[in-house]
């Protein structure tokens, strides 16, 4: 980030306003890169409106993946899949079936998945065990010594993966892998995070909506459509406020393509061809407010479910947040870990020489990261954490919260943040 940019951010106490749909409809236009462009104007055009953009090929061609796990017809290579990945167990999900609003699992070896996808081409794309679709695999958790992609600049503020690299427990980077007919329903990505997604081959429709239209494709019980396209959504009966919704952003991404899906935009997305695709989620200072909103809003959504035991239980409040972290991943307390380890990590490059001293593998990596964004990124950084932590110590549940249960003492690390960031500015 350049100290221009910096510097337009610094005094913002929250998000600029993000632009609305009705700036979309006239053309349903989404901007294409096609050349490599000043990271600081995908942070100011993009991240910060929160507003979708496509990649051209030129940013994947020279990807180890793109040449090895493609065919020159530009097909999946079989072949060499089955040789990289053989008897590896994946997840694969029955896009015929529905599980709440979902497709439901199994873990298959690999091998048996490129058999039955060899055997469903050969089929006229159709077969007996419905279509299956592996997805959400943690492929570069599992081979990272493939070195089969490098995450483009642009989506490298990630704090998501930063998070859960360092206490090495989960990852969001994932492979999908599908025949054409293969789908996604309908949802919105989990925490409300960013995502970017590279065709490695194949095509894919993307159906977006931006955020808040979602709520007029509930049905009368206030549950999210499974499927955007279904004609039962013209029925008012089920559907009541179908009809206010939007038309959604219809984006074809092909071979080689990355697309920018932004913040809180619910999507559907179907494989045109038998594609192959990678995916990370991600989140960072730009849409950390949206993160917020949403764990308050699902407290909230909990706390109404589990209203009628208030009085009966000591610690309902306590229990709230089991069950919240149950749903989503995440409660308040882990919350305020993720912002403390952002925070360590920031601190310590801006008051350190990095690359002095031993560091592991990923602690190498993210210093490389941050030296790369530069010092004003981590200070923006910074001032996110800040105007987010001052939010939290305002809302009664996170009083709530037993002092014990968090490692740290906000005020002193509000406090020790501004020293890091007095620096700066």
């Amino acid at each position: 980030m350049d100290r221009e940019t910096f510097h337009s951010c610094c005094s913002l106490v929250k998000m600029p306003s993000r632009r609305s749909w009705l700036q979309y409809q006239p053309s349903h236009f989404v901007d294409y890169m096609e050349r490599a462009t000043a990271y600081s104007k995908f942070f100011r055009n993009y991240l910060l409106p929160n507003q979708p953009c496509m990649f051209s090929k030129k940013f994947t061609e020279e990807w180890n993946c793109r040449k090895h796990w493609v065919t020159e017809e530009g097909k999946p290579n079989f072949q060499r899949l089955l040789q990289e990945f053989d008897d590896t167990p994946v997840p694969v999900a029955n896009c015929n079936a529905k599980e709440y609003n979902a497709n439901p699992k199994q873990i298959m070896p690999f091998k048996e998945f490129i058999q039955y996808w060899r055997e469903y081409i050969q089929n006229g794309h159709s077969s007996p065990k419905g279509c299956l679709y592996l997805k959400d695999w943690h492929m570069q958790r599992m081979f990272p010594e493939h070195n089969a992609y490098k995450t483009p600049v642009y989506f490298s503020s990630d704090w998501l993966n930063e998070y859960w690299d360092t206490i090495e427990v989960d990852d969001y980077r994932f492979v999908y892998m599908g025949p054409k007919g293969s789908w996604t329903p309908f949802h919105a990505d989990v925490f409300r995070s960013y995502s970017w997604s590279a065709n490695i081959c194949g095509r894919k429709k993307w159906l977006l909506y931006p955020p808040g239209q979602e709520e007029f494709l509930r049905d009368c019980h206030g549950n999210l459509a499974y499927d955007v396209t279904a004609t039962v959504l013209k029925d008012k009966g089920q559907f009541p406020h179908f009809e206010e919704a939007c038309q959604p952003l219809e984006i074809i991404q092909e071979a080689g393509e990355i697309i920018f899906v932004p913040s809180g935009w619910h999507h559907q997305v179907y494989n045109l061809e038998d594609t192959i695709s990678i995916n990370h989620n991600w989140l960072n200072g730009c849409n950390l407010d949206i993160m917020w909103q949403f764990l308050q809003e699902e407290l909230s959504s909990v706390q109404k479910e589990i209203e009628e035991w208030r009085d009966t239980m000591d610690t309902w409040h306590q229990h709230c947040q089991v069950i919240m972290k149950s749903c989503t991943g995440i409660d308040y307390v882990e919350f305020a870990s993720f912002l403390k380890t952002i925070t360590n990590n920031r601190i310590s490059f801006l008051t350190s020489c990095p690359g002095s001293g031993s560091a592991s593998s990923c602690q190498s990596c993210l210093s490389e990261t941050l030296s790369a964004l530069g010092p004003h990124h981590s200070a923006f950084d910074l001032q996110r954490v800040v105007h987010v932590l001052e939010n939290m110590l305002s809302n009664e549940d996170f009083k709530r919260l037993e002092p014990s249960a968090l490692s740290f003492k906000p005020d002193d690390l509000l406090q020790e943040i501004r020293e890091a960031v007095h620096t700066i500015v």
